[in-house]
């Protein structure tokens, strides 16, 4: 496993939040915003302007947080707004957290390619929490 990351949902926010989160502790942020993207056409128009994927990267290299303003079918909802973000090493390290994990919890997004190319799945473990989980096989050749 590379590392595990908090993944907050901002709800329109995302901009402002990461762009403050900048500012405390600097690094380098990633803003990556539905216009232009992949999703954009399936999106309403009120949403463009909004932030698809943010990462702050903090100047030793470590990820302190990414997040977005989309959200997951269950809405936004305060205090339930952050999952868990493992980003996998392998095919086989991924599916193997995704199947363990997820086992009496619920499935939001199915573990499948994604429009970007890379391996991801989003749910809710028995316990409430939420997890996402990433596999990028571009990174690992």
């Amino acid at each position: 496993m590379k590392q595990i990351n908090g993944y907050i949902g901002f709800n329109g926010k995302c901009r402002e939040a990461m762009t403050f989160y900048h500012e405390c502790f600097g690094g380098d942020l990633v803003l990556s915003p539905i216009e232009g993207s992949p999703i954009e056409n399936v999106c309403p128009p009120a949403m463009k302007d909004q932030i698809m994927n943010a990462s702050l990267t903090l100047p030793d290299g470590n990820i302190l947080v990414m997040g977005s303003d989309m959200t997951g079918p269950w809405g936004h909802i305060e205090g339930n707004n952050v999952s868990l973000l493992i980003n996998c090493s392998s095919e086989e390290e991924i599916n193997r957290l995704y199947k363990k994990l997820s086992e009496g919890g619920k499935i939001m997004d199915e573990l499948k390619v994604q429009f970007w190319g890379d391996l991801f799945g989003v749910f809710q473990d028995r316990f409430g929490t939420n997890w996402m989980v990433i596999y990028s096989k571009n990174e690992n050749q």
